[in-house]
């Protein structure tokens, strides 16, 4: 699991939800799929990840081909979460936009990506 530092007063009352979703992840009847690897929900300004609510577990990057990228969103959240945040529906067809819309979060305070990149397999002869 990544280390994710929110940067702020610890004495700020203020908390924060940070999605992890793979945005290349592929599904023949869906173009706009994504598939979401961590959510954490009422995480404090000033502390990491690791103290907020786990929502989803982390999942680490799995690209099934090619180049995926990992996009961080972090959200500031207009109060607690934690007892009325519903787990999404399964890893698929997550919508980063229907969720921050859902819990009435506005636009990411921050966001970063990686990329992650499985290698073609060698054939033996």
């Amino acid at each position: 699991m990544p280390h994710v530092q929110i940067l702020g007063s610890r004495l700020s009352s203020d908390l924060y939800t940070l999605v992890m979703v793979d945005p290349d992840a592929p599904s023949p009847s869906e173009p706009k799929w994504r598939e979401w690897h961590w959510i954490v929900v009422d995480i404090p300004e000033g502390s990491d990840a690791a103290k907020g609510y786990q929502l989803v577990p982390y999942m680490g990057p799995q690209p099934s081909t090619g180049i995926h990228r990992y996009v961080f969103a972090l959200f500031k959240q207009k109060g607690a979460l934690m007892g009325r945040s519903q787990l999404p529906d399964g890893r698929g067809n997550f919508s980063t936009r229907q969720f921050a819309s859902q819990y009435g979060f506005g636009l990411p305070v921050a966001a970063v990506y990686f990329n992650s990149h499985k290698q073609p397999a060698v054939k033996k002869c």
